[in-house]
């Protein structure tokens, strides 16, 4: 009897290992490769407070920012009276810690998103974060503060109308961050032992007014051999050298200047994969594909551009997302199209041609967070509460809509057969049965 329990016991520490071997950490805002896509499984397509709901914690505050999970850990900044913190909960939904990271408390876009809106990241060894007021911390997995410093301090003072919410990219043993403002047009690589300077390059622009500003975060381009940091804003976009922060290409025709538009700004992060990269722009311009072996200057036409979806004009409905990034999958872009008065339209398009696929209606609401592939499904977040979960594929399908009872701005993260959402009141663990 002795001998069987202990096989069984055996048996069942394995299968738990198994487990945890599979399940996959969401280290940073777009997941464990940036681009908003994870290998998870077996993840529900609806559920309710009561249905496939493992837990819900609420938060001291408000807070917008994306999730990061790393084994049992889950990291996330939030508003806490007038302190910004950064938590620090395990996967039963328990507060390990609390770090204060700086002070203030501002709304920005009627509300919808306050100081602790960048999310932040994570090696398994540490975590940084990045806030509104300029605080960039890193800490260790106990809370303990291991550098900080406050850019508005080293870069200049943030002038910008809807505030810095930039989110960093961590990569190796850097972290990137663009900081585009009337302040500044600055692209850094920062040493993510120390917080210190490898390299920091300015950005020109011939940007005006409200253009000048922009909120989209940089991604990072590769193919396996070749690499570099994409950063757009400013009515560009631009590819810059890992090693130094040199410009290898500039996308230009967003914003033309014979009909410029002195309001658009760019709040869209642009998405990659290995042999394309996705370029959106804002307020009905255009979505360009561009080719990630491009040089120099590229405009419309440019033998550098994969094809290039123009913006609103007579008979066309714009495809351009204003807030969240495009996704990437399997050959396949999604666009979640929010802008006025096209509010809650999913846009699936041919990765290789810019063919559209289909243009649907999913729900009437504003959308802010990134939407977010698994298991087969996107999950598109809508900032009234309300997740539409799609069948991925050429073929539009809606499986199921949740309304969850909070307002949502930040981006789903998914880890461990759990999808997290953060909302300003709560955070929810959504899983399979509940579990």
């Amino acid at each position: 009897m002795k001998g069987r329990l202990a096989q069984l016991t055996a048996l069942l520490a394995l299968l738990a290992a198994a487990v945890a071997l599979r399940a996959e950490n969401w280290p940073q805002w777009r997941g464990p490769n940036r681009d908003g896509v994870s290998a998870e499984s077996n993840l529900p397509a609806q559920w309710d407070m009561k249905k496939n709901m493992a837990w819900v914690t609420p938060m001291p505050g408000m807070g917008s920012s994306t999730p990061a999970v790393w084994g049992d850990r889950i990291f996330l900044t939030s508003e806490d009276g007038t302190d910004l913190v950064l938590l620090c909960l395990d996967t039963a939904g328990k507060q390990l810690w609390k770090t204060k990271l700086g002070s203030g408390k501002k709304r920005f876009m009627k509300g919808e998103a306050n100081l602790a809106s960048s999310s932040p990241c994570t090696d398994g060894k540490h975590v940084y974060a990045f806030i509104g007021t300029g605080d960039f911390v890193c800490c260790d997995f106990k809370g303990n503060i291991v550098w900080k410093f406050n850019a508005q301090e080293r870069y200049g003072k943030f002038k910008i109308i809807h505030g810095v919410h930039v989110t960093p990219v961590l990569d190796g043993d850097r972290l990137y961050l663009s900081l585009l403002h009337s302040g500044a047009w600055l692209v850094l690589a920062l040493d993510k032992s120390t917080g210190q300077e490898v390299w920091k390059v300015r950005r020109e622009t011939d940007a005006t007014d409200e253009c000048e500003q922009a909120y989209a975060s940089p991604i990072l381009w590769r193919n396996g051999k070749d690499e570099y940091l994409v950063v757009l804003g400013c009515d560009y976009a631009t590819a810059h050298s890992l090693k130094d922060g040199a410009e290898i290409w500039r996308l230009g025709d967003l914003n033309p200047k014979k009909n410029y538009n002195s309001m658009f700004r760019i709040i869209a992060t642009p998405a990659a994969s290995a042999d394309l990269i996705v370029v959106p722009s804002a307020r009905d311009g255009p979505v360009i594909g561009v080719k990630p072996g491009a040089k120099g200057t590229i405009k419309t036409g440019s033998p550098f551009e994969q094809w290039r979806l123009a913006g609103k004009g007579p008979g066309r409905l714009s495809k351009t997302p204003d807030v969240p990034p495009p996704l990437l999958h399997n050959g396949l872009v999604y666009l979640v199209r929010q802008y006025y008065p096209e509010n809650g339209a999913l846009i699936c398009v041919d990765a290789k041609t810019g063919k559209e696929l289909y243009y649907k209606s999913i729900h009437a609401a504003r959308y802010r967070a990134s939407p977010v592939y698994a298991d087969g499904k996107i999950y598109l977040t809508a900032r009234d509460g309300m997740i539409t979960v799609v069948k991925a594929g050429p073929k539009f399908e809606v499986l199921a809509t949740n309304q969850m009872p909070d307002q949502i701005t930040a981006s789903p993260a998914i880890s461990g057969g759990r999808i997290y959402v953060r909302g300003f009141k709560d955070l929810y663990a959504i899983s399979e049965g509940g579990k």
